[in-house]
């Protein structure tokens, strides 16, 4: 019997239309569904197993970013404004979600790098790669968001009930990590200062997004917020645990919309160039 090999046509793709092209993703997601969870495992035990303290690096890493801000709003070098919660909460909750963005986003840019060879000689989606990614993000939120739930305890703070609704509300933020991961892990693979540029710039960001202070009302700062589709993927969550309610709903939905839409058009693309891609990495 002849061997029989399956080749995949990117290009030809896009011929029989989208809605097939949506199908033909669709059914190569769930059927590399096993080979995904394969992946974040190795990524997981990569990260943890020769870690000194492992996951407690989950816990670490916010502490240090919010005790940095506490010193400087109290030596006045940076004001965090007005907080109506214990601003440990506020600040932990806040970067919990924001490290879905910022982690998820570095671990999916590196994901077909860090593959190598493996890509080339191996015939498998490349998918998987990306999306198993995004598992070590939602693996720090996890442990993040129970140091949350230690420090409501510890101030003696009741959330809302709508805490409930937490993994619904974040997925936008993660439709919006790995839409933007799929094509920067093509781009990354081409272009190897996008690794560095991008760890720059998400801390550029940080800086531009009410993570640890409070909305900016007023100036340049208020202006850039407002259109600044991170400040209701992760404030409007945040208020709604915290308070039950936000000012912003209307933000939050249209980006929702565009979560969607950079999700959809960017693994598209992906779809379509990513055995190219992989050649040249």
């Amino acid at each position: 019997m002849a061997n029989i090999k399956k080749t995949y046509e990117p290009d030809n793709s896009i011929k029989k239309g989208y809605f097939s092209l949506f199908g033909e993703i669709y059914r190569e997601l769930k059927s590399n569904t096993w080979l995904t969870f394969q992946f974040f495992k190795r990524d997981f035990l990569a990260i943890y197993k020769q870690s000194f303290i492992g996951v407690l690096w989950a816990f670490i890493i916010p502490l240090i970013s919010v005790g940095t801000f506490v010193l400087l709003n109290r030596a006045g070098i940076f004001n965090i404004g007005t907080i109506k919660v214990p601003y440990a909460i506020y600040a932990v909750l806040g970067i919990s979600i924001w490290q879905l963005f910022s982690t998820g986003l570095l671990s999916t840019s590196n994901s077909l790098v860090k593959a190598g060879s493996m890509i080339i000689k191996i015939n498998f989606s490349k998918k998987t790669l990306v999306i198993a990614a995004i598992g070590q993000a939602l693996i720090s939120f996890l442990v993040q968001f129970l140091l949350v739930i230690i420090l409501f305890f510890i101030y003696n703070y009741s959330p809302n009930l709508y805490i409930l609704l937490t993994p619904i509300l974040i997925i936008p933020i993660i439709l919006f990590t790995l839409g933007f991961g799929f094509i920067l892990s093509l781009l990354n693979g081409v272009f190897r200062d996008i690794g560095n540029i991008l760890s720059v710039l998400i801390t550029f960001l940080m800086f531009l997004t009410p993570v640890l202070y409070s909305t900016p009302t007023k100036g340049l700062m208020a202006v850039i917020t407002k259109y600044n589709p991170l400040f209701y993927l992760i404030t409007v969550p945040r208020d709604i645990i915290l308070f039950g309610e936000s000012t912003n709903v209307l933000g939050f939905l249209i980006s929702t919309i565009i979560s969607i839409f950079v999700f959809v058009i960017c693994i598209v693309i992906f779809h379509l160039t990513e055995t190219r891609v992989a050649e040249r990495i």
